[in-house]
């Protein structure tokens, strides 16, 4: 008798402690994943308690209860109909461990990777980032942006192969221990009708919370609530324009395709389509201008971009010393704006604007490269870019010249192995090479020129082979870029400035030695700035302030105009005038800026000539001013603040509609 309970016993125990775990597979998963995402986010975002770059806290009972309601039952509803998915997979084995330790490994253990990769591949990003921002970063490719957040692809597969090997060994671990084990029935008997019923209630959480800005915030940013308000949406924009009761802005009509968020209102016809502003009203018509006729000598024009170059990098004292000697002189000698922007911190709508005079062009009508073609001059560009990218090329006219040389053709000689066209950067020296090559002679400068240079070398990661070290000390590894490196990181940017400062006086002294200089008009300005963990993050592209928009604009000639803020699509007439054109107008001294694209930016700003910026956070329904200092509904808004408010989006419905006639007119 005694051994026969010894034996029960014995059979007992494996049992019990199966059954006990095969109770706690999906809360274990629920819990486990969800306990990892609120900490990723956390903290990144500060979503409880607020941080540095957060613009919205969970910091009020109300608003905090409902977004762990919201999200506790969406979590909860995809982890069980991942449950019953994988039961159905696993077939007759679907009442043993193996389905259990799968769904563990797979469900619990892959939403955990994936999540942690997502704030990896966001770590310095702001939380203003979007799908949108992430395709403008790759030139209007997704799949390029995807490719170059992938640059460290060999990380990816060594996980990968380490989780293969992992699985592989638990496994076989798991299939000796389960031998003679019972069947371990479904526990929870999650049919379609529950599913169906979560899936409801999930619903009419995520329509509550959706009309709480700060909860709705927070559940923007996770898998399960993003995953089901997708779906949501999908079925809720009934008119397929985009927009939806589960979007946000909700759309306030339903079943009309022509009235939605970021429709393009239509001026002077009496109906608000887009929601914003009241109905947009438009006066004077669309006049294509012919070419400005540049009098008199003619003098050669070289445009210089610095890639990711923050106008405060220009002139500063480093271990004191000049950082920019050759720069400096310029604008000891030349001009210099008092505050020069981009329009949006990315590089291919910042040339666009920069080339066109223009915030979006369409085509390359109007065009520096056109101007210049049309005056008799030699066009060339040599940079260190791919001018395809984003069709930076096409809608800007650059290979209309006869010399044409850019990142893509030179890509053997690419600073990383990487060959996405995002991601190609070429070093200054080789484009001084390739400048000898091609404009070495005195006989090649006969005719006047306009060149284009673009010098790459203060991009991320800000150091590459082949670069000088100008100031001491290493420069910091990609993989070693961190907030808690965050001065090296700036040395080495710094460096980065210096170096294309030594290229620029490089340039000069070719000029000289060629004799051209005196008769040479030299503008050296960039696309856009680059954060450096100054305001919390590190890039360009996701935050409307001074670092990511505020760059440099320096014309070697003396006595040129430039008391008030400009932006890139500014600089074509400053060029065309201090070459000699005789064009009318000039910039009125405002800015306007935006997050994403035109016709649908995730914010829109705008510097008025005193400097102080107005911004406009659609998602949000927010405006801030430099004024208040923090973010305001409209009606919150005193006089002078709510007529910064309504000007900014009055011209950002001008600048759609002409964007729109523009399209119209090719």
């Amino acid at each position: 008798m005694r051994a026969e309970t010894a034996s029960f016993a014995a059979k007992a125990g494996p049992r019990l402690s199966w059954a006990t775990a095969s109770r706690l597979t999906l809360p274990a998963a629920i819990l486990a994943t969800l306990f990892v995402e609120l900490a990723l986010a956390e903290r990144k975002y500060g979503i409880f308690g607020g941080g540095f770059g957060q613009s919205q806290a969970l910091d009020t009972p109300p608003a905090i209860a409902a977004f762990l309601i919201a999200l506790l039952a969406c979590q909860a509803l995809v982890f069980a109909a991942l449950y019953r998915l994988v039961r159905r997979l696993h077939g007759r084995k679907a009442d043993t461990p193996l389905f259990h330790f799968n769904y563990a490994f797979f469900v619990g253990g892959g939403a955990i990777g994936l999540t942690i990769a997502k704030y990896q591949a966001l770590s310095y990003f702001s939380d203003a980032m979007s799908l949108q921002i992430v395709r403008n970063l790759g030139g209007g490719s997704l799949a390029d942006a995807l490719l170059y957040s992938l640059s460290e692809a060999g990380l990816v597969v060594i996980a990968g192969l380490g989780a293969a090997a992992l699985y592989v060994l638990a496994r076989f671990l798991l299939r000796r221990a389960w031998q003679g084990s019972v069947p371990l029935p479904d526990r929870y008997r999650i049919g379609a009708g529950r599913l169906l019923t979560g899936f409801f209630a999930a619903a009419a959480l995520l329509f509550g919370v959706n009309r709480i800005d700060e909860a709705r915030a927070a559940l923007a940013r996770f898998n399960a609530p993003l995953a089901i308000g997708t779906l949501l949406h999908e079925a809720t924009d009934f008119d397929r324009d985009g927009w939806s009761f589960y979007s946000y802005p909700i759309d306030g009509q339903p079943f009309d395709g022509t009235r939605h968020p970021y429709a393009l209102d239509i001026p002077n016809n009496g109906v608000n389509e887009d929601g914003i502003g009241g109905d947009f009203t438009f006066t004077g018509e669309l006049a294509e201008a012919p070419a400005p006729v540049i009098a008199g000598r003619k003098r050669n024009v070289i445009l210089i971009v610095l890639e990711s170059t923050r106008a405060d990098a220009i002139g500063r004292q480093v271990d004191g010393r000049p950082l920019t000697p050759v720069l400096d002189a310029l604008v000891a000698g030349g001009s210099a704006a008092r505050a020069a922007y981009s329009h949006v911190g990315f590089t291919t709508a910042s040339l666009q604007s920069l080339f066109s005079g223009e915030l979006a062009p369409v085509d390359d009508r109007q065009s520096l490269v056109r101007d210049f073609l049309a005056n008799g001059y030699e066009v060339g560009v040599i940079s260190g870019q791919a001018e395809d990218f984003g069709n930076t090329a096409a809608l800007t006219g650059m290979r209309r010249g006869a010399l044409f040389i850019d990142g893509t053709m030179l890509k053997d000689e690419r600073a990383s192995t990487f060959a996405a066209q995002g991601s190609i950067n070429i070093d200054g020296k080789i484009l001084l090479r390739e400048f000898d090559r091609a404009l070495g002679s005195r006989v090649a400068w006969a005719r006047p020129r306009f060149l284009y240079l673009n010098l790459q070398s203060a991009h991320f990661p800000y150091y590459g082979p082949g670069m000088d070290r100008i100031l001491a000390g290493d420069p910091i590894p990609r993989g070693e870029i961190a907030l808690a490196t965050r001065d090296r990181v700036e040395r080495t940017y710094l460096n980065a400035i210096a170096y294309n400062d030594r290229l620029i006086g490089a340039l000069i002294g070719r000029l000289r030695r060629l004799g051209v200089l005196d008769e040479t008009l030299i503008i050296v300005t960039a696309d856009h700035g680059e954060s450096l963990f100054d305001d919390g993050f590190l890039g360009h592209g996701h935050m409307l302030n001074d670092q990511q928009t505020r760059i440099p604009f320096i014309l070697s000639d003396p006595g040129v105009p430039l008391d008030r803020p400009i932006g890139l699509a500014d600089m074509r007439g400053i060029i065309l005038r201090a070459a000699g054109a005789d064009l009318a107008g000039a910039p009125d001294g405002k800015v306007f800026q935006y997050l994403g694209t035109l016709d649908r930016p995730i914010a829109i700003g705008l510097v008025d000539p005193a400097g102080a910026r107005t911004t406009f956070d659609l998602f949000r329904n927010r405006f801030w001013t430099d004024r208040s200092g923090r973010w305001k509904r409209h009606d919150e808004l005193d006089e002078v603040e709510r007529a910064d408010a309504d000007r900014l989006v009055h011209d950002w419905a001008r600048e759609r509609w002409l964007r729109h006639l523009r399209a119209g007119s090719r």
